[in-house]
Parts: C-alpha cells; structure tokens; sequence
C-alpha cells in the first residue's frame, strides 16, 4: 500500500474521531439533548423487541375490566381486560414501522428530486417544480379518507409507502433551494472545472453538504407519519386488523367513553403519553444535532 493512500486512509480515521469527540460534547453540554438519545433508544428497542416479550394473543381477565393502575398494571386494563401497558408496547411496532418506512421514502424521493431540479436546473427543474407545487396543492387528510375507502392498508409497510408518497413535497422544495445555493460556490465550480462527473459532485460534494439538513427531515417526517396514522385509526376511516396506538385511543374514545368517564382514561392516556415522548425524543434529538452541524452554534 503506498504512503498517500494510507496518509489518506488515516486523515479519514481521524476526522471520524474528531466528528464523534464533537458530538458527545453537545451530547453533554446539556442533559436533555442526552435524554433524547435514550428515549428514541428506548422506543427503538421497544419496537423491535418489546412484542417478543408477549403471547400473540394477550391475555385477559374478565374479572378487571378497565381496571384502575395498580403495581400489576401500571396503566390500568381495557374493556377485555388486558393490560394497557402490553397494548402500548406490542402496538409500537405498527407505528414505529410505518413511520420509519414513510420517513425513508418522504426523504428519498424528496431528496433526489430536490437535487435532480436544483442541479441541472432548465427544463428539468421547471417540470419536476411543478409537479413538486401539483403534490403541494393536494390536501393529505382528503385525499388519505378517499384512498381508506379502495384500499385497506393492511400492513405497516403499505401504510408507510402511501404516507411517503404523500409527504415528499416539502422536502423537494427545501433541498433544491439548498441545492441552488450550494451549486454556486467555489467548491463545485473547481470540480467542474476538473472535468468530474454529475454523480461524483453530486454524491461527493453536494450530498454531504446537506446530510444534517435531510437527516433533521427525516426525523421531523417520522413525528408527521406517526399523527397521520394515529390519527387515521383513531377517526376509524382505517380497518383495526392491528394493535396500534390509534386503534387504542379510537377505543377508549369511541367505546370506552374516556371524554366523559373516568374508568376509560388511563386507557386514552396511555397511547397519548406514548405520543408525546416519542416527540419530545425527537426534538431534543433535533436541537442537538443542529449545534452539531452548525459551525456558529458550536462557537456560541
């Protein structure tokens, strides 16, 4: 192996060190930011393991129906008498699956349309921007109710491939604007000047450019495609053919009464704090990998 290939193989080494070194200190300059990591650690396993841990069937207790929190359960059981907390856990898959298939497509799609128009600009920006500004115009929720009613989503990966199709947009138009900026700077008119392909200043210049600003998306697109579902189970325009979060605050809204009584409300409560902690694990996630992008936050 000759001395510039290694002296190159060992700045990589390096600068992957430094990078790592850099974001465990925003990691600890606030605790919180840390606290997002372990939450959205947490969700991941809860969602990859946690439904092992139970029976496909759960099991239920007649004699405690919507019983109240106790040590054996911690929220309480629903109208069959099965556990909450177990409901929660075994519904996570569903919506941490969709989510994850909607955020990849919404930020795949997104991206390489975004860069295609902001890069060869002309023709091929004109027509996919205005494809990009059709799909803006169509109103998600409408469209999501109409489409419920010839398809039936009956799998995570289904969902997750409609909610992607639906969701791209704004991405394709907040990565061709940074395409347009970045396009013009010294940097990629020296690789055009070397003769270097549309691939290699696209993939090796460009895209590494905008990893924070897509990888920020993709984590915002995932909080988007878990309110979409749960909000289309929970409306019941969707079949109940899985546990999901949606299908349990449907439930104990529609079926239990929690509005109204209180027997019900740990059961509505229990997806809602699911919910909310998920989003929370995302933010926090969020402002910390914006300092660790941001050459002026890090400063400050």
């Amino acid at each position: 192996m000759s001395e510039p290939v290694v002296a190159a193989g060992g700045t990589r080494a390096t600068l992957r060190r430094n990078f790592w070194r850099g974001v465990w200190r925003v990691l600890r300059r606030k605790p919180s930011r840390m606290l997002g990591v372990v939450i959205l650690a947490g969700f991941a396993v809860m969602g990859a393991v946690g439904p092992l841990l139970y029976p496909e069937r759960l099991p239920r207790d007649d004699d405690a129906l919507y019983a109240p929190p106790s040590w054996e359960h911690p929220f309480g059981t629903d109208f069959e008498g099965t556990d909450v907390l177990a409901l929660v856990i075994t519904g996570s898959r569903y919506v941490l699956l969709t989510a994850l298939v909607t955020a990849v497509i919404t930020v795949v799609l997104g991206t390489g349309v975004g860069l295609l128009a902001g890069f060869r600009r002309g023709r091929w920006d004109t027509v996919l921007m205005r494809i990009t500004d059709m799909k803006l115009t169509i109103p998600g929720l409408p469209l999501l109710l109409v489409l419920s009613t010839v398809w039936t989503f009956t799998g995570a990966f289904e969902m997750g491939l409609v909610l992607g199709l639906l969701g791209w947009g704004g991405v394709a138009r907040a990565v061709r604007a940074q395409t347009l900026s970045l396009r013009e700077r010294g940097f990629i008119e020296a690789a055009r000047g070397l003769g270097l392909s549309t691939t290699h200043i696209v993939g090796r210049e460009l895209l590494p450019g905008m990893a924070p600003f897509i990888a920020m998306n993709m984590l915002i697109a995932v909080t988007g495609a878990v309110y979409a579902q749960v909000g289309l189970f929970f409306l019941g325009v969707l079949p109940f053919d899985a546990n999901n979060w949606g299908v349990m605050l449907n439930l104990a809204v529609f079926g239990g009464g929690a509005l109204t009584t209180t027997a019900a409300l740990p059961y509505m409560m229990a997806p809602l704090l699911a919910i909310m902690l998920l989003t929370l694990g995302i933010v926090l996630v969020v402002d910390a990998m914006d300092e660790i992008f941001n050459p002026r936050l890090r400063e400050e």
